[in-house]
């Protein structure tokens, strides 16, 4: 392996990247304007759809039949989903996280409900349950009880999917697209007529896309937290680790994708095949609390799901390498074996 050859290689790489000055102001003003927009839009705007947290129930009806514990005032309640939860710990950590929109106490009038002040949906969702739980007298069936821990804001909890999603487009487009791009175009025919490897190449892409996110990755925090004053609860230094495993694990999927193939249109419907989904069920903008079990199982196969959940952990919870250690072996594992498929599969011509 020749570092002189794969430095030159990065050197260019990084150099056609600065030059596209169209691509390189999307990667900066993409998640800005996305951020913003998610910041004025759940401001003020009474979204529809709505979970509603009850406790106590047992395993099984938390699981399957819910109904059995709410009260019969609001079975039938349009727009809003219930879900079980075994204890109020369990639950207010759920509210807390924004993956349920309030939490009520299932038992005798006045019905005991927690709702987050800084949730977007909780003011609209605590109407609705007060409209719904008012007797023959006029008098309210609910008494609203104080969150005590430190609550989460909607913005802190939304801005690591903003990151993470635009990481994710710019590791694979930037990887998986371009490298079949040059095999089309015939390059990569001519760099193999060169004393490169395919190892050496490969290794090039992928350091110079890790540098890229890093450099972006930078940029769009500092400038965003100027804006919005995000509070990090964790280490700064255990979020840069999670996002340079997050970074690795998702280029390492694009070169698996540039391994092969000439066609970019083929490529480019490979690479929404597997973006779309990712960034609907990682938990990108919304949670998928209270989806089906299958959803949730389908959502750990995407690396960009654990990466968040990390951050969120770390960024939100005060977590721990430690207390993340489930995802980062996801990360390490899910590059592994992306590199080792890409590698295995990778033609310099076809």
């Amino acid at each position: 392996m020749s570092f002189k050859r794969l430095w030159a290689m990065l050197w260019a790489r990084n150099h056609e990247f600065f030059r596209d000055r169209a691509a390189f102001g999307w990667n900066f003003m993409f998640p800005f304007l996305l951020v913003a927009g998610f910041a004025v839009i759940f401001g003020g705007d009474e979204p529809k759809d709505f979970k509603v947290g009850i406790f106590p129930c047992d395993s099984v009806q938390a699981a399957y039949d819910v109904d059995e514990c709410l009260p019969p005032t609001l079975k039938g309640v349009r727009q809003v989903q219930y879900l079980g939860f075994e204890n109020l710990e369990q639950g207010l950590d759920k509210l807390r996280h924004h993956r349920i929109d309030l939490l009520i106490e299932k038992g005798s009038p006045p019905f005991r409900y927690w709702v987050s002040n800084s949730s977007p949906k909780g003011y609209t969702v605590e109407k609705i349950l007060i409209g719904n739980l008012v007797d023959d007298a006029d008098r309210v069936m609910a008494r609203q009880e104080v969150v005590t821990a430190r609550q989460i804001r909607y913005i802190d909890w939304l801005f690591p999917g903003i990151i993470g999603m635009n990481m994710m487009f710019s590791a694979l487009y930037g990887v998986g697209f371009v490298v079949v791009r040059y095999r089309k175009n015939g390059v990569l025919k001519r760099l193999k007529a060169t004393p490169l490897t395919a190892f050496e190449y490969l290794t090039a892409q992928m350091l110079s896309r890790l540098f890229v996110l890093a450099f972006t990755l930078i940029i769009l925090w500092v400038g965003c937290d100027l804006i919005f004053r995000f509070t990090v609860e964790g280490s700064y230094v255990d979020l840069l680790l999670i996002f340079l495993l997050g970074s690795l694990s998702l280029t390492s999927l694009g070169l698996v994708i540039a391994s092969r193939g000439t066609s970019e249109e083929f490529s480019n419907g490979v690479l929404n095949f597997i973006t779309w989904p990712m960034m609907f069920l990682s938990e990108v903008w919304f949670s998928i609390e209270g989806a089906p079990h299958w959803v949730k199982l389908t959502a750990k196969a995407f690396p960009l799901t654990h990466m968040l959940s990390a951050v969120r952990k770390i960024m939100n919870d005060g977590a721990t390498l430690a207390d993340v250690s489930v995802e980062l072996a996801f990360l390490i594992g899910f590059t592994l074996l992306f590199l080792i498929v890409g590698a295995s599969l990778f033609s310099w011509n076809k």
